[in-house]
């Protein structure tokens, strides 16, 4: 999508995994608000130390925590928030969701994603998303 990894800066918002147990297997429980707000001291710090010129919130637990904004992501995909301190947000599905869709809908959402990052890439390059 036009992202080079080795510029970029790739953490998670909360650092521990919440699952519940099925069998042999673990299933994700997504985080909720408070243990969101716990973390987030921790993701402020590696902000601070990265300074990202835009930052592409990747799930619902990453937007939540950059924006406060706990709303649905399908209504805010595509779009540049901001956080608290100003720094632009983009917001976009995770990719465990797209993973997740029944084969007919994850092309289409799959294609929205890459959007999304090709349009964060072109912001970056061109200074837009600089705070």
């Amino acid at each position: 999508a036009g992202l080079e990894r080795d510029r970029a800066y790739v953490t998670n918002a909360v650092k521990h995994f919440k699952f519940a147990p099925r069998g042999k297997r673990r299933l994700h429980q997504s985080p909720n608000s408070g243990e969101i707000a716990h973390c987030r001291w921790w993701l402020d710090t590696e902000r601070q130390l990265v300074r990202p010129r835009l930052i592409v919130a990747m799930g619902a637990s990453a937007a939540e925590s950059l924006t406060g904004d706990g709303r649905r992501i399908g209504t805010r995909r595509g779009a540049l928030e901001h956080a608290p301190d100003g720094t632009p947000v983009m917001v976009t599905w995770h990719p465990s969701y797209l993973l997740r869709l029944p084969e007919g809908a994850r092309s289409a959402a799959e294609a929205a994603f890459e959007v999304d990052l090709r349009r964060a890439a072109a912001l970056v390059a061109q200074g837009e998303a600089a705070g």
